[in-house]
């Protein structure tokens, strides 16, 4: 079965991510991806909650710089407001030096 592909405020966050990490993309792989619409009384948006694995040497720095100020991070995403950044769970390790982390975010229709 076919997966849909990414909505374009999804593509957006993930294109966001990749340029906060500052490494080549195949450094930092998709490991799942999910949205789901959201709305309130007044805003229309989506939930996106993702894992990312960040390969090499220096993979605990690259999580650190995706993590560091995430809530206070600006974020560029056409269309859309990115109302909440935040990491859903501690990194982890694994056992050649890659580092998963969970990322969880809320987008808004602008």
């Amino acid at each position: 079965m076919m997966r849909p592909p990414l909505s374009s405020a999804a593509a957006g966050l993930l294109r966001g991510i990749l340029a906060r990490a500052a490494v080549g993309r195949e450094r930092v792989l998709l490991i799942d991806f999910r949205s789901v619409d959201w709305q309130s009384l007044t805003f229309v948006g989506e939930r996106h909650e993702m894992r990312l694995k960040i390969l090499g040497p220096d993979a605990r720095v690259v999580a650190d710089r995706l993590l560091q100020n995430l809530a206070e991070a600006e974020w560029t995403v056409p269309g859309q407001i990115v109302a909440d950044m935040a990491s859903g769970a501690p990194p982890v390790e694994g056992d050649d030096g890659s580092i998963t982390i969970a990322l969880e975010a809320l987008t808004i229709v602008e």
